[in-house]
């Protein structure tokens, strides 16, 4: 049995105005062939395929054709689109006869002029492999799920919880494949389209509405009948044609018992609509004096609305200004993207006294500069080392440690992964033990800092992720779309809303 394996992920922020570039993707690594699994054998959503390979105990041979993950940014541009169109193409029109495609992509990607990147891929592989080979594709759970990833697909599987877990997504989908290949499944899939919109901070699947969402969707594969059945709450974010959140319920040829569970699912989410609505960010000033105060650290700070693992830039300098203009007490970690900045710092050299403005330099609808005066510690640049569930290593480019007053900032020429995992301090000799306060550019991926973390605390900072999804500037998204309005009857407004009855 040979099985294909194409990988590539990006998720798209569309208030976010910088692209993201292949050379964002070559920060991550991109990988052909064999180097794939020599690489993420063992980790990732790939790792997770090989592990039900083996598991299996069947003789199989993975083909993987190309590997490709950037952190989630700005729309990809057309050069990249069109690189990895090429790939697609040329890696299936040579890899000889396959049995199964096994295709890794987020769901929520957007490209220049393109809403839907992953529509097209799946559409590419299903015009050169025709109707036969299987394709089952592996999304994140904020996927926009789309009429074309749909029709060109035959079986879909998500992740499974918030913070992800990607292995487990790799190992579930394939899982599925092999079942429709050694035990003659025939899928079929039902979905709904939600019209629906929330922020991401009732995103867990541990606690809340969408734990109770997701245990749901769990529930129902108890039954053998069904293969997979996947929730897709679409990041907050994505401003494109088709957008809104989205259930999906694959069977084991049993279409009237797929609708019937599509209907359950996208019913449920429904009725917690405003459970997904609950805020529980503080201001900007209140999160910084309520860490600064708090009677052991480390205090984990949420810059929501400069979320860069949700796509923003990473250039806020909101929670910066308030500790400084607040005098806080106790020393603070908090990370920025700036070439600009870094370019100043490395020129000064280590150990100069340096004034100069810093954030606001790609979002500026949302931030200003702020002109501040401190001393370079630390230059560096490379591959960091990871212990991080996607790989191993990432190139964060030129990076400065730069201290100022309290507030030590790691600011990097790439955007990498901000200050997300603790292991980028640790590279450049920062003592985590020192800090009361760290502040994390993420809405909900806290877990990297678990080891170290006494407490968390959301700032409810404006930014491309901000949790006030009112104020944001739409312009594709279909309208009405909840909360943005009052909508009593989902299905009076869905693109895709079965034959069922709330």
């Amino acid at each position: 049995m040979r099985l294909a394996l194409i990988h590539i992920v990006q998720e798209t922020n569309d208030f976010n105005p910088v692209l993201t570039t292949l050379s964002d993707f070559e920060a991550f690594g991109l990988y052909e062939g064999e180097e794939i699994a020599r690489h993420f054998g063992e980790i990732g959503q790939i790792g997770g395929h090989y592990a039900a390979v083996k598991e299996s105990g069947l003789a199989v041979e993975t083909v993987p054709i190309i590997r490709a993950w950037a952190v989630a940014g700005g729309r990809i541009s057309r050069e990249a689109f069109d690189f990895f169109q090429a790939k697609i193409r040329a890696g299936l029109e040579t890899v000889g006869p396959i049995d199964g495609l096994v295709l890794h992509l987020h769901g929520a990607c957007a490209a220049e002029g393109i809403d839907d990147v992953e529509g097209e891929q799946a559409e590419l592989c299903r015009r050169i492999l025709g109707p036969d080979v299987p394709i089952l594709l592996g999304l994140d759970h904020h996927a926009n799920v789309t009429q074309k990833i749909m029709a060109n697909c035959t079986a879909i599987v998500g992740h499974r919880t918030q913070p992800h877990d990607v292995f487990d997504t790799g190992k579930v989908g394939t899982e599925v494949l092999l079942r429709i290949l050694t035990e003659k499944c025939k899928p079929v899939m039902a979905w709904r389209k939600i019209p629906l919109l929330s922020h991401q901070e009732q995103f867990l699947t541990s606690k809340g509405p969408m734990k109770i969402w997701f245990d749901r969707a769990r529930a129902l594969e108890a039954d053998r009948r069904v293969l997979q059945a996947s929730n897709y709450p679409m990041q907050p974010w994505l401003d494109v044609a088709e957008g809104g959140w989205s259930t999906i319920v694959v069977t084991d040829g049993d279409q009237a018992l797929a609708e019937k569970l599509a209907d359950e699912l996208a019913d449920l989410a429904w009725s917690m609509r405003d459970d997904f609505q609950v805020r529980e960010a503080v201001s900007v000033d209140d999160a910084v004096r309520k860490a600064d105060a708090a009677e052991r650290g480390m205090i984990v700070l949420s810059d929501t609305g400069d979320t860069v693992f949700g796509g923003a830039a990473g250039d806020s300098n909101l929670l910066l200004e308030s500790m400084l203009r607040l005098g806080i007490r106790n020393k603070a970690l908090i990370p920025l993207i700036s070439p600009q900045a870094v370019a100043t710092l490395t020129a000064a050299g280590e150990g100069a006294e340096v004034t100069l403005p810093l954030g606001g330099d790609a979002a500026t609808a949302f931030f200003k500069p702020l002109t501040v005066t401190g001393r370079v510690r630390k230059l560096g640049n490379g591959a960091i080392p990871l212990k991080f569930n996607h790989q191993t290593e990432v190139d964060m480019g030129r990076v400065a440690v730069f201290d100022v007053g309290p507030v030590t900032l790691l600011i990097s020429e790439l955007r990498g992964v901000a200050g997300n995992v603790p292991d980028v301090y640790e590279a450049f000799g920062i003592d985590l033990a020192d800090y009361k306060m760290a502040v994390l550019k993420t809405a909900s991926n806290f877990q990297y800092f678990d080891r170290i973390a006494s407490g968390l605390v959301r700032a409810d900072t404006r930014g491309p992720g901000q949790s006030d999804v009112f104020t944001l500037p739409w312009q594709r998204i279909p309208r009405p779309v909840y909360p943005l309005e009052t909508i009593s009857d989902w299905r009076a407004h869905s693109s895709q809303p079965g034959a069922g009855t709330s």
